[in-house]
């Protein structure tokens, strides 16, 4: 039983430990999902702009968006989920 309870505690902080590291250039502190706005709202922001949107995912607690700009350029952008605020970019190179 104690190897048992031993085993699960380890996994548990193991995948505790992974999930909390970030895994993209920025983080955001962004409380609870529920205070969030939609991603549908941050994508009709950025179509609003001109930009074509490829794919938002949530990452580091921030919505994080592939996106093509009015140059035909990749970026990859991250916004504050409450807020919709950019948080930080990088521009796309060619693999």
């Amino acid at each position: 039983m104690k190897t048992a309870c031993t085993t699960f505690f380890v996994a548990a902080g193991v995948l505790v430990s992974a999930s909390s590291m970030a895994t993209g250039f920025a983080t955001c502190d962004s409380g609870a999902e529920a205070t969030w706005q939609s991603q549908d709202k941050l994508t009709k922001m950025l179509t609003d702009k001109g930009w074509t949107v490829r794919r938002i995912k949530i990452d580091g607690g921030c919505y994080e968006a592939y996106v093509v700009n009015e140059k035909g350029e990749r970026w990859e952008a991250y916004y504050h989920p409450q807020t919709l605020a950019p948080v930080a970019s990088r521009q796309q190179t060619s693999r």
